[in-house]
């Protein structure tokens, strides 16, 4: 289903094409990996996000298995989660992570997108820049 974006909020199912249009910090987003839950492998999720401390969790609707995404463990100790919501009112979400790299090939740039599992709303929640490496762990933190 192509992106609709006619609307004040745009959606669609596609969170690839949506994270490479959204560009986050003006960085092209070069992969985009969706969230599985490893335990279940489910794809609806909870998610709870602090975009000033660059950390988010996602939770799994079908099981309850949290996971930090990219590197947000390392900053979780700091951050103040709050509740992701759709403006719609709807609080679950397939979840995808888009990665923007240097000319280094380094990971520089992670955005969080979120779809909306009633209404199909697509947004992106939180983006941080990330200024270490290596990064190549970061693309299996979905």
């Amino acid at each position: 289903m192509a992106i609709d974006t006619s609307g004040q909020h745009w959606r669609g199912e596609d969170m690839t094409d949506y994270l490479r249009r959204f560009r986050a910090g003006g960085h092209a987003v070069e992969e985009v990996v969706e969230s599985v839950c490893a335990v279940c492998s489910g794809r609806s999720f909870r998610v709870a996000i602090d975009d000033e401390e660059g950390c988010a969790e996602r939770v799994c609707v079908a099981c309850g298995a949290g996971v930090y995404l990219a590197d947000s463990a390392a900053y979780a100790d700091e951050a103040e989660l709050g509740p992701c919501e759709c403006p719609c009112g709807a609080d679950t979400f397939a979840v995808a992570l888009g990665f923007a790299r240097a000319a280094d090939r380094e990971v520089r740039w992670i955005s969080v997108g979120l779809r909306c599992l009633v209404d199909g709303t697509l947004g992106v929640y939180a983006d941080w820049k990330i200024d270490y490496s290596p990064t190549a762990h970061l693309l299996t933190s979905a």
